[in-house]
Order: structure tokens, then C-alpha cells, then sequence
């Protein structure tokens, strides 16, 4: 068969939606400034659909930063890869304050989040090393594991009992001559919300010989008493072997960052091939993520602001009867049961009637018959967006109790 015969004819678990998804349910295109109040489709929505948890986007100062960064380097400066020409101060500066912030010994700047992860559990194993993951693991993590060509194994979700028979069987299998044991799972889960059990994954340690990398890119910012992760909320931080997060949530840009050990930094710098064979992270991003990084260390009445958010939100649908699952961190799924079909008619009720943009998360991302509304607040939403919301909510609950969006909502065309 054909190579392009054969894309057409099998596009993909969600490719094979594009006809009718495609502007509307997926490549949305949200206009005008970064906040909770924006327009979609040429109508005002109250969103809850980005990341920028603590409100950085549109800040005055990082405007300024990004703007006097740009303007003094442009977007080209550093040229090249970083290892060959593409090098600076002002970089090592930047990881430097991220490791000083982190409490590590030393950091890495990567150029982008999703390539950054892949790459570094790539630089890390080798054939002879065994990699152990959390089952909900971001898809990045996931890509990661398929170039690992040594064993893999994965442990039901936060399940520590069946982690320890993994730790068990690794141990079984591997030449501990030769090889090594790594265990991979999240700060905060991206979409249900709750925290990765790091305290007795940790705890694990006393008994096994393992390292442990986490992927913190929803709870760097957002939790622990600075902000600086899952892991300080949990005080579990210096047991953490290595530090990942990306700059694209809580700090609202692009880029992301490694921490961990001296010499295990000194290691990736020269072993993690999505960074020596791409052009480095233009310095007018290091320079306004420098800002941001400074006003998260700074200013903690922006993670408190989303924190009021975040109980008023939480405490509001929980009240009103909402499942929102066990979600220990901003991000608040709502589950409600029904079919695709309702999935889609209650979105287009809740954008077009309503006003409101929030994502929605069907099979296969969570089982049959069960769709997820997830909601992310921000420090710049207001508790009148909450109550609306929580409102609307109770509307569409009603609804699609009574059968409402078992029918096609004709009078809507998307």
C-alpha cells in the first residue's frame, strides 16, 4: 500500500474525528490577550483552558522583560547549538538561579519541554538498564520509554504495593554490574490533578536501590511553600534525584529546565541530543523567563491569589454534588457520565449559551461512558468567574440528567 493511501485510510485514533472536530473541538483558536475573559468564534467566553496558572503572561514586568529582551537580542542571538556556539552568561546565570531555587546543585535550560523529557531518559539509560513508570504518565514521558531499548516496566497508577513488586521483579532481572534502576512518575498529573505519592516513593529507597526523576511541569510554581514543587510540598525535595519542569505553565513562556547533582548536569550537557544537535533557547526567552522565575520567588501573593481561586472553585463544585475526583493541585476535573455524542453537545451548550471555555476529555483518556470537564484557574480569574461557572455547571448537569443532549443541538453550527 502506498504510504499516503495508507494515512488516509487509518488517521489515527483522533484524526478520524477531524471532519467535524477540527476549529472547534480541536485547533480552537482563543483571540486576544492571554486571561480569563477572551473570545472564541467572534463571542466573549470566561476560559479556563490555559496554563498560566499564577498570571505571568500578561504581567507589566515580564512584558517589559520580553519586550527589552527582544529588542536588545532579537530572536536569532545566541546562533546555533548551544555546545558548539550557541553558549552565554546570561544562561548559565539563569540555571544557576534555577538550581539555587530548586535546591540543587546545578540546573540545565532545555529549549523546549516535551523534546527535553524524551531526551533526557534517553541520555540516561542504556540497554542494561531497567525503567520503571507511573501508568499516567504525560505522553512525553511515555515517547521517552519507546526509545529506551532495555526492559520497561509500569505500575498502576500512585499504586505504591504493586511499585514495590516492580522494584522487586527489576531486581530479579538486572545484572547489577551492568546495569541500573530508574524510576520516572509525575509531581502533579496534568489531568486528574493529584499528586504523584513521592513521600513513599522516597520512603522506597531505604529498601531498594532505585533513582527517581519527576516531571513537575503542573506543580513547579504552583505548589510546596515557595513554589517550587510537588516535592517541597511534600518534603521530600532533596530526596528527588532529578528535578524536571517546564517553563509553558506556571511561568507562562517557552523552555524548560533539569536539576539535580553537579555531575549528573555535567552528564546531560553533553549526552542529551535534543539539546547538542538544536539551536539554543533564543536569549530574549531566557531573559524574560529570568524575570519570570524572579517574580515566582518574589511575589507569593500570585500563588496565593490562585490558591483562592483554586478553594473557592473546588469547594463551590463539591458543594453543588460535582465529582472532581481526588486532584490535590490547581487542576480540577469534573466527571460527569454520558456518551460522545452528549460530551459534544454539552460543550457546544456551554460555549454558545453560556459563554464558558473549558477543555472536555473523553475516551480513551478516561473509560467509557465517562467525560471529564477540566478546568484550570488562574490567579487573574475572580471569584464572580467562579460562581458563574459553578452555576452554569449545575445547568448543564440538569440538562444532561434529563436527556437534553441526547439530541443535536440543531440550531448551532460549528
Amino acid at each position: 500500500m502506498d504510504l499516503f493511501e495508507k494515512l488516509q485510510h487509518d488517521r489515527g485514533p483522533l484524526g478520524k474525528h477531524s471532519n467535524i472536530a477540527h476549529g472547534y473541538f480541536a485547533f480552537p483558536k482563543l483571540e486576544g490577550d492571554i486571561a480569563p475573559h477572551m473570545k472564541f468564534r467572534g463571542k466573549d467566553v470566561l476560559n479556563w483552558s490555559l496554563n498560566n496558572y499564577i498570571g505571568l503572561a500578561n504581567h507589566p514586568e515580564v512584558r517589559k522583560a520580553d519586550t527589552d529582551g527582544t529588542s536588545q537580542y532579537g530572536l536569532a542571538y545566541p546562533m546555533g547549538a548551544r555546545m558548539m556556539s550557541g553558549n552565554s552568561n546570561l544562561i548559565e546565570e539563569f540555571e544557576s538561579q534555577l538550581a539555587n531555587f530548586m535546591g540543587k546543585e546545578d540546573a540545565m535550560v532545555l529549549n523546549f519541554g516535551y523534546q527535553g523529557i524524551m531526551s533526557i531518559i534517553d541520555a540516561l539509560l542504556d540497554r542494561h538498564d531497567i525503567v520503571i513508570y507511573d501508568s499516567e504518565s504525560h505522553a512525553c514521558i511515555i515517547d521517552g520509554m519507546r526509545m529506551h531499548i532495555g526492559k520497561r516496566l509500569v505500575f498502576p497508577h500512585n499504586d505504591i504495593d504493586n511499585l514495590k513488586t516492580q522494584l522487586e521483579r527489576a531486581n530479579k532481572m538486572i545484572d547489577p554490574a551492568k546495569g541500573s534502576i530508574l524510576v520516572i512518575t509525575e509531581g502533579v498529573f496534568g489531568m486528574a490533578g493529584d499528586m504523584g505519592k513521592l513521600k513513599e516513593i522516597v520512603e522506597l529507597k531505604k529498601h531498594y536501590s532505585f533513582r527517581l526523576l519527576i516531571d513537575d511541569a503542573h506543580g513547579f510554581g504552583t505548589m510546596g511553600k515557595t513554589g517550587a514543587g510537588a516535592a517541597e510540598e511534600q518534603g521530600v525535595q532533596d530526596e528527588v534525584d532529578i528535578y524536571f519542569s517546564t517553563f509553558a505553565k506556571s511561568m507562562a513562556s517557552v523552555g524548560a529546565f533539569v536539576a539535580s547533582k553537579e555531575n549528573i548536569i555535567e552528564y546531560l550537557r553533553y549526552n542529551t541530543r535534543s539539546q547538542i544537535f538544536a539551536k539554543t533557547l533564543p536569549m530574549a526567552l531566557v531573559v524574560g523567563n529570568m524575570k519570570r522565575l524572579e517574580l515566582l520567588r518574589t511575589q507569593p501573593q500570585l500563588r496565593d491569589n490562585l490558591w483562592n481561586v483554586v478553594r473557592a472553585l473546588q469547594s463551590g463544585l463539591k458543594e453543588k454534588g460535582f465529582n472532581i475526583g481526588n486532584t490535590q493541585s490547581p487542576v480540577t476535573p469534573v466527571y460527569l457520565s454520558g456518551t460522545e455524542s452528549e460530551a459534544a453537545q454539552m460543550i457546544i451548550d456551554l460555549r454558545e449559551n453560556y459563554g464558558i471555555f473549558c477543555s472536555i476529555v473523553i475516551y480513551p483518556v478516561v473509560p467509557k461512558g465517562v467525560m471529564m470537564l477540566r478546568l484550570i484557574p488562574t490567579a487573574e480569574h475572580t471569584l464572580a468567574d467562579v460562581t458563574r461557572t459553578i452555576n452554569a455547571f449545575a445547568e448543564i448537569a440538569e440538562k444532561l440528567k434529563q436527556g437534553v443532549y441526547s439530541k443535536s443541538l440543531t440550531n448551532i453550527s460549528i
